[in-house]
């Protein structure tokens, strides 16, 4: 493979290449996902009779174990560029959820998801440090924005086909997400450019001290460990709710549909609309609050149309904090180790995530097995609004540039940052 092309010599079209491949990267890595990420938890727990707690604990690992790993392909990427990591990732990943075709013990369903989740970390931080560095500043919010849009109808086709597929086997749920990421692999080689995204030249580790010294930073990931703990019950607790509530394991792919309809719908033009009063931070602090209110109504939902409306509030919250969480981290992320600034971040995903399986399937579990059906989704919506709280004082105490409206750098400024 050719030496990384440097951003300063990226013209506007392979610029636009490379996001559009991201795009599609972005839709199928989302779909194959979701095809059979939702439904693990329904098939062990429904189908072979496994306990919330022990599929929790399997899905942490997973992503415990890919976070964690994230850190040093984010480094790597740094060295080589994004397109060799995400290229391998991808095809490992396939493996994985290939392996869960057959996959029936504790311990082969524990292997197959840290065989996915060692695909994920070789592109996950890759692929977010490309798009940071091929969006220009000004464009930051509205591109990952779009992405939020092209990852729910991704879920959306994701879902849908994994409802269609699970009645028949689950097996045929999890060789449709491996042809998913195979897809990915091939489209990657012919479209997306060699690019470098990191304009410094020092080693990996002094890439890694600066981030680690970076105070704001590592304050701001500490916090957003709630936010994923939060985040992560859509894709287990609340799935597991919605089959109990409506009966049926079709109620997945609803509530699924409906976080795929308000993204599809408003998650383009709500935080566009929104980001002319209020700055990518603060909506990812009102996202935060909104997403615990849905969390709170899962709890007093007697009905299918009760969890419904639940679902509808939590994808509201999620449709603002994403992009303006993803936002804020890009801004703060500094160019000269771009792809470690990104791999160090999957350490809060790594924590709040699978802190969210495990502890949100256990007490789950527990709570529910003991009559309390209302007490976990309180708990669960404490700390998302803690969480809020947490990020409006970080906002207040830093002065982060990211509390002001985004003011669009000059061509002169925009090749500087490059």
């Amino acid at each position: 493979m050719p030496a990384a092309i440097a951003m300063t010599a990226l013209s506007t079209q392979q610029r636009k290449r490379g996001i559009m491949a991201l795009m599609i990267t972005t839709f199928f890595a989302w779909g194959g996902f979701f095809i059979v990420i939702p439904l693990v938890a329904v098939h062990y727990v429904d189908n072979l009779g496994w306990a919330a707690g022990t599929v929790g604990i399997a899905l942490a690992v997973r992503q415990l174990a890919q976070q964690s790993l994230t850190m040093g392909f984010g480094m790597v990427c740094d060295r080589i560029g994004p397109k060799p990591l995400i290229c391998v990732g991808m095809l490992v990943r396939a493996l994985g959820f290939l392996a869960m075709a057959w996959a029936e013990s504790f311990t082969a369903v524990v292997l197959a998801l840290l065989l996915a989740g060692l695909g994920g970390s070789l592109y996950e931080a890759p692929k977010s440090a490309a798009l940071a560095a091929l969006a220009l500043p000004e464009e930051r919010q509205r591109i990952f924005s779009l992405v939020g849009v092209v990852g729910g109808i991704g879920t959306t086709v994701g879902t849908q086909l994994g409802a269609l597929l699970i009645p028949y086997d689950f097996s045929l749920v999890c060789i449709a997400s491996a042809i998913c990421y195979v897809i990915i692999f091939f489209q990657m080689l012919v479209i997306m450019p060699h690019i470098k995204v990191s304009t410094g030249g020092q080693s990996q580790m002094s890439g890694l001290g600066m981030v680690l010294r970076d105070r704001r930073f590592m304050i701001f990931l500490a916090i957003l460990c709630g936010y994923y703990f939060s985040t992560t019950q859509f894709g287990l607790t609340i799935t597991l709710a919605a089959t109990r509530i409506a009966g049926t394991d079709a109620a997945v792919a609803w509530i699924y549909a409906v976080n795929a309809a308000a993204t599809i719908g408003l998650g383009y033009l709500l935080p566009r609309f929104l980001e002319r009063w209020f700055s990518s931070l603060s909506l990812l602090i009102g996202g935060t609050a909104i997403v615990g209110i849905g969390l709170a109504m899962v709890g007093f939902a007697g009905s299918t149309l009760g969890i419904l409306l639940a679902a509808a509030v939590f994808s509201l919250g999620a449709i603002l904090a994403r992009p303006g969480q993803e936002t804020v981290t890009a801004n703060l992320a500094d160019p000269a180790a771009r792809g470690t600034y990104f791999g160090v971040a999957a350490l809060s995903l790594a924590i709040g995530g699978s802190m969210g399986n495990f502890l949100g399937g256990l007490i789950y579990g527990q709570q529910t097995d003991g009559g309390n059906a209302t007490g976990p989704w309180i708990l669960f919506a404490t700390i998302a609004v803690a969480t809020a709280l947490a990020l409006w004082l970080y906002d207040r105490w830093t002065a982060a540039p990211e509390s002001e409206p985004v003011i669009a750098p000059t061509a002169t400024q925009r090749r500087a940052a490059d």
